[in-house]
């Protein structure tokens, strides 16, 4: 007993120090894994903010689509102005030759390989067509010429007029290309960029402006589109504000990802600068988890031990607020219960009109407050001037209206914190979006203002009034996933997981309808757009299986209450329930029987072995058993229809696929037993067996096992098998899995396993699943380690895409979903094993 007590007063004393403010600048561990995109505030699909960089004063923040939301931090130390995020917005440059998202402009282009020269002055370019810019496909906004196809190239020349002023500015290329760009100068290479880029700024350098002359010069470029999406667009500007050029970069010297907190550390000349996004996507906290609000923490430290004079600055685009750059914006300076905000959102306000894949939001308002600081809204080069000059913000103006994407305000926030060796404070940000999602033909507001009563302001509010409390438990959160991850694999695993957290949280949304049911939606962010996804709840479920499962149940609801309303009648489970943010029912143009089916009945079976019960499941219990009875007399050898591999084409008497079902057979004879229904269990179990054993004859093909059963030489990822081993059913005897890890290893590449035979290409999430059944810590870290080189390698510099070539590391499609909760799977396991 006494040893008891004493090792609790020692848990005690290790949270009482750990849970410290002044520990909130330092991350509970450092972390070395480089993210192709950081996570800085992420909420939800729409509120989102990522930096695609290595180091925060890289480029611009983002959005995961990835449209520029652009913020600039800077401090000011003893009157010398450092930039310690984004760059200088495109706002504060003249435009020599505008790109499309700012004009319209015209140049010769061919799609055929052309002749040698084609990117020099003087070449004869008369056989080309004449077409105007951007070049790519529709769902690239500024595309007015279409050029599409996989593996196809595009060549594109441009005369550009320069003055002699403006060749004595700095210049600067801003250019976007989907996938590559090589871009020319009078001829010569000056850049070559692999993967998307939107709006990405090239300051020229003095070697780059030699190669340019006053009158007439040659901008041309070579776009590649590998797959998908393509884009080409560039345009010429120069510098329109000489105060900048006084700005210098702060030198960046760590970045490490926690669960809810991103920590960076830079030098601001004699001044040590800790900059902390934190987004309290607390699992069990729905009103933290959905309120659409973000912590920006600063810390400041004289590392002379001298006194400095100190301001922080940080200042907002209305791009924050629209979906594309040409959206007029409407701009303010308001006062609500005391605090003053500036504000910004779109004029037209088409509230839940903009849906599909890979949009914004523009609609909703953006807010600042002036908490801790004050706040302004104004012209953007005199507030620049204002604060580089003299270290404040100008007087604010209460309204400005934009109308072009390089003619706007600067929303801007500062703090003075004066003569200081140290000082600390912090900010925040936020996002009302006036209705979040439309489910069943109502709308919604998100749950943390379910009850009509509670505003934007009111979040606010009680964010600077819990700042200290809910920091304490964002802190202890990084620390709960960091350490179960470490208990389960390694430090990289560790790290993985703690980077991936705010990721798969911000892929939902979460809200309570008219009926009091709790709903919490993914979105296919980047794959179709689609809401609430059932092949992609199934991956996503471990992260929420282990932490809280009524988030699961969320996930699931609604598709039990779609096959209950009689609107969806058919004997299995719908694959979504629309486009986000509208969910009236399935868009998706073929069905997933099996897919579907399977997923929801095994997750339904594991929350019932999780809470011991099946009160959930009984809700619907008549639904679930005419699913299982699907399954049983079409799951063992599936018909030729779509599953959620079927990226190379779907084959009938897919392996892994009737996996599912068996398993989604045995999952409801566990529900059966857990309720009680002792005959049904024997029954369906008995079924489960039977399917097993004829599964193993029939997929079976010497040391493994086979994509198809009809397929011979193939094999894919049993990833489905999981679950026999996390519920200790038995249905498949241990050489299943033993004789597959071994055939795996001999097939991983260096970025991991691919996901069948057909194609180099790989979803990590399943990989992750596999890693989670390894019989040993040397298999599991084989199968896990070549994700973290993936990830931290990976040239696509987007928020982790789940399906990724496993040869060259870059992104095959998808980014930003929630399938990577799937990451989790070994700590669900292990947490199953401890009970």
């Amino acid at each position: 007993m006494k040893q008891k007590s004493m090792l609790l007063v020692a848990l005690l004393a290790t949270f009482l120090v750990y849970a410290k403010a002044d520990n909130f600048y330092e991350p509970y561990r450092q972390t070395a894994l480089r993210l192709p995109a950081v996570p800085l505030i992420t909420h939800d699909p729409y509120f989102t903010l990522w930096s695609p960089y290595d180091h925060l004063n890289d480029g611009n923040i983002t959005h995961w689509s990835p449209r520029q939301k652009p913020l600039e931090g800077l401090l000011r130390v003893d009157g010398q102005v450092y930039r310690f995020m984004g760059t200088p917005g495109k706002k504060l440059l003249d435009v020599v030759a505008p790109n499309a998202e700012d004009a319209e402009w015209e140049g010769r282009y061919t799609t055929d390989t052309p002749a040698d020269g084609w990117q020099k002055p003087g070449f004869d370019d008369t056989a080309w067509k004449q077409g105007k810019a951007a070049f790519g496909t529709k769902e690239n906004l500024t595309m007015r010429t279409l050029w599409t196809g996989d593996d196809s190239n595009i060549y594109i020349r441009r005369t550009v007029t320069l003055t002699a002023d403006q060749l004595a500015r700095d210049l600067y290329v801003i250019w976007s290309h989907d996938d590559d760009g090589i871009l020319f100068i009078n001829g010569t290479q000056v850049r070559s960029e692999k993967g998307y880029r939107d709006g990405a700024r090239i300051a020229l350098t003095a070697d780059m402006k030699r190669l340019l002359h006053e009158g007439e010069n040659l901008i041309a470029m070579h776009g590649h589109n590998g797959t998908k999406g393509a884009l080409a667009d560039f345009g010429l500007y120069c510098d329109a504000a000489p105060v900048l050029k006084e700005i210098r970069q702060a030198r960046q010297t760590s970045v490490s990802v926690l669960a809810t907190s991103t920590y960076y550390t830079f030098e601001c000349g004699p001044v040590k600068l800790d900059v902390v996004f934190t987004s309290p996507m607390l699992y069990d906290d729905l009103e933290l988890l959905s309120t659409p609000v973000g912590y920006i923490s600063y810390r400041v430290a004289a590392t002379d031990g001298k006194t400095h004079d100190v301001q922080f600055f940080m200042g907002a685009d209305p791009m924050v607020a629209k979906f594309k750059k040409p959206q007029p914006t409407r701009s303010t300076f308001e006062t609500h219960n005391g605090v003053n905000y500036v504000k910004t959102g779109t004029i037209n306000q088409a509230i839940l009109a903009t849906k599909g894949d890979g949009v914004c939001i523009d609609w909703g308002y953006f807010y600042m407050p002036a908490v801790n600081g004050t706040v302004s809204l104004g012209e953007s080069t005199a507030m620049m001037t204002a604060f580089i000059r003299k270290g404040a913000l100008l007087a604010t103006q209460t309204e400005m209206i934009s109308r072009k994407s390089y003619d706007v305000p600067t929303l801007a926030y500062m703090r003075n914190l004066g003569q200081v060796t140290t000082a600390e404070s912090y900010m925040m940000i936020g996002y009302d979006e006036i209705f979040d999602i439309e489910y069943m033909f109502h709308r919604y507001k998100g749950y943390w203002a379910r009850d009509g009563r509670t505003t934007i302001f009111d979040a606010f509010d009680r964010y600077h009034r819990d700042y200290q409390n809910i920091m304490e438990r964002s802190r202890l959160l990084d620390k709960r996933i960091y350490d179960d991850a470490l208990a389960a694999g390694n430090v990289h695993y560790a790290e993985l997981l703690s980077a991936s957290y705010r990721h798969v949280m911000a892929a939902h949304k979460l809200f309570e309808d008219n009926d009091g049911n709790l709903l919490f939606f993914s979105k296919e962010n980047a794959s179709n757009g689609c809401v609430n996804t059932v092949d992609l709840t199934y991956p996503s479920a471990p992260l929420f299986l282990i932490y809280n499962p009524e988030l699961v149940k969320a996930m699931m609801t609604s598709i039990f209450e779609y096959s209950r309303s009689g609107r969806w009648d058919k004997p299995f489970a719908a694959h979504d329930l629309g486009t986000y943010p509208i969910a009236n029912g399935q868009v998706y143009g073929a069905d997933m029987p099996l897919e579907e089916a399977g997923n929801m009945l095994t997750l339904a079976a594991e929350i019932s072995r999780i809470e011991g019960n099946t009160a959930y499941a009984d809700r619907y219990w008549d639904i679930i058993t005419t699913w299982a009875d699907y399954l049983v007399e079409h799951g063992l050898d599936p018909a030729n229809q779509l599953c959620t591999d079927d990226f190379a084409g779907h084959w009938a008497h897919n392996a892994n696929l009737a996996l599912k079902a068996i398993m989604g057979v045995a999952g409801y004879a566990k529900m059966a037993e857990i309720r009680g229904n002792a005959d049904v269990a024997k029954r369906y179990m008995a079924k489960a067996r039977e399917m097993g054993k004829q599964w193993e004859q029939m997929a079976r093909e010497g040391d493994h096992y086979r994509l198809a059963y009809d397929r011979e030489g193939t094999w894919s990822q049993k990833y489905n098998i999981v679950w026999d081993k996390m519920w200790g059913t038995h249905i498949f005897s241990d050489k299943v899995m033993d004789r597959e890890f071994k055939y795996y290893l001999t097939k991983q590449n260096k970025y991991g396993l691919p996901l069948d035979c057909r194609k180099d290409y790989t979803k990590s999430d399943w990989i992750m699943w596999l890693a989670g059944m390894a019989p040993n810590a040397k298999t599991f870290e084989a199968l896990m380690e070549p994700v973290y080189t993936y990830v931290n390698e990976t040239p696509t510099r987007v928020p982790i895409s789940d399906w990724h070539n496993t040869k060259t590391g870059r992104q095959q499609g998808f980014k930003a979903r929630s399938v990577i909760g799937g990451y989790w799977m070994k700590v669900l396991m292990d947490n199953n094993k401890k009970k």
